[in-house]
């Protein structure tokens, strides 16, 4: 027998922080919050901010003066971008965040009429 820790138990170690933080809960669906959403606190959320865990806390306190999207989030903290999902998922349940989706893409445009647009600006006012 050998007295040294396997090296398949310290990958699995760091991963342990990441499921105590989130409290266990799983990964929200992925249009609920794309890397591109935006999130704000709510008015008032900062008196329950002392109830959160310390990242939550840090996730609400970045939030606090206006929108940031998801990824800027999960950038400025330091977590996966999977934990910030889950920890704006449980804050907004809570009615501390809302979250803003992205703004679809834009339907392709009717080239005829963009040409239409373009010769009457030129008629109008000559190119």
């Amino acid at each position: 027998m050998n007295d040294e820790p396997e090296e398949g138990l310290e990958l699995t170690s760091a991963l342990v922080p990441l499921f105590v933080i989130t409290n266990g809960h799983a990964l929200p669906p992925d249009n609920a919050y794309e890397r591109t959403t935006l999130v704000s606190a709510q008015e008032g959320a900062s008196t329950s901010a002392r109830m959160l865990s310390p990242e939550a806390r840090q996730v609400l306190e970045l939030v606090m003066d206006g929108f940031l999207s998801v990824a800027e989030v999960a950038a400025h903290t330091h977590l996966p971008l999977g934990v910030v999902r889950i920890l704006l998922a449980q804050m907004e349940d809570s009615g501390l965040v809302i979250a803003r989706k992205p703004v679809p893409r834009a339907e392709r445009v009717d080239r005829e009429l963009l040409n239409a647009v373009l010769d009457g600006l030129k008629a109008r006012f000559g190119a």
